[in-house]
C-alpha cells in the first residue's frame, strides 16, 4: 500500500498546477479489462474514455502498463478529459501467454488490434524504447489512426542493430547455440534470452535503411546518458521520417528509462503541446499520418502473414 501511495504522489507531482486542480475533481479510475481475440491471447488493457485525440501508451521490451510513465500519462489525460489507453503486450504483464513465444511482429499485431478495436479516432502514440519502434510500424500500417508520434528513447531496429554489431565469431557462436543472452541492467539476471528465431523475425520490421513515409507531427525524446539505446537512433529516425514537423529533444543527463520526475514532466508537457496543436487544427481530417511511399507496403496488413 505504501508503494502505491508513493507512486500516486509521484505521478500527481509531475502534473502542472492547472492539471492538478482539474484532476482533483475527477473521481473515476480505470480497471484492467481483457480483450478476447480469435486464435490470439487475451490482451490486458486499461482504458479511460474522453475526448479526441486520444493517447495510447506502448511500453518497452519486457515492460508493462503499470510503469511510472504510463501512470503519469493516465493522470494527465484525466486532467484534460482526453481518452487514454495502456496495455500489456502478448506474453507480458496481465496479458495471456509466455513472453518467449512472441516477437516484434506479434507485438505489432497487438498495437494494430488496439487501434482497430479498442479506441476511436486518431491517436497520439507514445512509445517507450521498443514501443517507439512499434509506434513507427503502427503509423505506417494505420496512418488514418495516427494523429502524432512521441518516442521516448526510441529503439528502432535495436535488437537487429545490436546483434549485427557483434564480432563475427560471437555471432557464429550465438547462431550455433540458437539464442543470445542480450545484456541488460533492467532485470535480476542481467540478460534477456533472445532466440535466433526472434532476431530473424525482427529483421522483417527494420525501418532505418530507407525513408519512413509518415507526415504527422513527431517528437523524439532521448537521454544523452542512455547506456542501452544510443541517442543517435532518435536522430536517425528524425532524418528518415518524411514529416516536416519533427522535433528531437535531448536530455543531457537522461538515462534509458527516462523515469525521473523531470523526464516525465517533459514527456507530459510535450504531449500537452501536441494536443493543443492538434485541437487547434479543429477537424480530425487533419490528424492522420500519410504513408505514400510504395516501398513501405510491407508494413501494412501483409505483415500478418509472418510466422510468429
Amino acid at each position: 500500500m505504501a508503494d502505491t501511495t508513493e507512486k500516486k504522489s509521484f505521478v500527481f507531482g509531475v502534473l502542472s498546477k492547472r492539471h492538478q486542480r482539474q484532476l482533483s475533481s475527477v473521481r473515476h479510475k480505470t480497471t484492467i479489462q481483457h480483450a478476447t481475440r480469435p486464435d490470439l491471447p487475451k490482451l490486458a488493457y486499461r482504458k479511460l474514455k474522453g475526448k479526441s485525440p486520444g493517447v495510447v501508451f506502448l511500453p518497452g521490451f519486457a515492460s508493462v502498463m503499470g510503469g511510472q510513465k504510463a501512470e503519469a500519462l493516465e493522470e494527465f489525460c484525466k486532467s484534460l478529459g482526453h481518452s487514454y489507453l495502456r496495455f500489456d503486450y502478448s506474453g507480458c504483464g496481465s496479458s495471456e501467454g509466455e513472453m518467449g513465444n512472441y516477437n516484434i511482429g506479434a507485438w505489432k499485431k497487438d498495437v494494430l488490434y488496439v487501434l482497430d478495436e479498442l479506441v476511436e479516432g486518431p491517436q497520439i502514440l507514445v512509445g517507450s524504447s521498443m514501443g517507439g519502434w512499434l509506434m513507427l510500424l503502427a503509423a505506417l500500417a494505420r496512418p488514418e489512426k495516427t494523429a502524432a508520434l512521441v518516442g521516448i528513447s526510441t529503439a528502432a531496429d535495436h535488437f537487429v542493430t545490436a546483434f549485427n554489431s557483434l564480432p563475427i565469431e560471437t555471432k557464429r557462436e550465438i547462431e550455433e547455440q540458437g539464442f543470445w543472452k542480450f545484456p541488460t541492467k533492467h532485470n535480476g539476471e542481467g540478460f534477456y534470452t533472445l532466440s535466433m528465431d526472434f532476431l530473424k523475425e525482427a529483421e522483417n520490421h527494420c525501418i532505418l535503411q530507407s525513408p519512413i513515409p509518415v507526415s504527422c507531427p513527431v517528437r523524439l525524446i532521448h537521454g544523452l546518458k542512455d547506456p542501452d539505446v544510443p541517442w543517435h537512433v532518435s536522430m536517425q529516425v528524425a532524418e528518415r521520417v518524411l514529416s516536416n514537423d519533427v522535433d528531437v529533444i535531448l536530455r543531457k543527463h537522461g538515462q534509458h528509462r527516462m523515469s525521473e520526475k523531470d523526464d516525465i514532466k517533459l514527456m507530459v508537457y510535450t504531449i500537452d503541446d501536441l494536443i493543443d496543436k492538434l485541437t487547434t487544427l479543429g477537424n480530425h481530417r487533419h490528424f492522420p499520418c500519410l504513408c505514400t511511399d510504395e516501398k513501405h507496403e510491407a508494413y501494412s496488413d501483409s505483415d500478418d502473414s509472418h510466422k510468429w
